[in-house]
């Protein structure tokens, strides 16, 4: 595999501005291409990382400073990596201890994998918890006016959550994969005061 080469993948929030520093970061570590996204917390797409899954290939090295500039998740982060790990190609985050190209990292991989799917069990309990709980206080298992099915059901565990007060709202929001705006107009549906929220 004397071609097999290491690529980069840099991503910022429209928030921050580091973009400069993991570029300069994934250069050091000797990545000869590097793709990049600029991800709004509104929008999921990234182009550039369709772009990299499109051009890496078996043998390659995919590169990034954090693990949470590939996933927008754990559980997106795990498919991803379990993707590249199919394919025959390592991931190395230069932050965290984790380097897929050798036996101890794809057990910190596993870790992972236990970790996310340790997550959904908690949220698929939470969800049903909640269900349970506002059957309870007479409230329909709960389709919101205006809502379609399934989003009433992602409400209703945004509702759960956001009472819990375990995750942030940027958390929850990444769990169930919307924005945050969304999430907010879920909870009024639902019924939910929203303390300190200034946006």
């Amino acid at each position: 595999m004397t071609d097999s080469m290491k690529i980069g993948y840099a991503r910022i929030s429209t928030s921050d501005q580091n973009l400069n520093s993991q570029i300069d970061a994934l250069r050091k570590a000797g990545c000869e291409k590097i793709f990049q996204d600029v991800a709004s917390g509104a929008k999921s797409d990234r182009p550039g990382l369709e772009d990299l899954m499109k051009a890496i290939r078996p043998g390659d090295m995919l590169v990034i400073c954090k693990l949470d500039r590939l996933g927008r998740s754990l559980q997106h982060l795990v498919s991803l990596a379990s993707e590249l790990i199919e394919q025959q190609i390592g991931l190395i985050s230069l932050n965290d201890p984790v380097d897929t190209s050798t036996p101890q990292g794809r057990l910190s991989f596993n870790l992972f994998a236990a970790l996310a799917e340790f997550e959904r069990e908690i949220i698929r309990e939470r969800t049903r918890i909640g269900l349970e709980s506002a059957r309870l206080r007479g409230r329909r298992g709960g389709r919101p006016k205006g809502l379609p099915e399934r989003a009433q059901k992602i409400a209703c565990a945004a509702e759960t959550l956001y009472k819990e007060g375990q995750l942030t709202v940027d958390e929850i929001a990444s769990h169930l994969g919307i924005c945050k705006s969304t999430l907010y107009s879920y909870l009024r549906y639902r019924g939910v005061p929203i303390a300190g929220k200034v946006d």
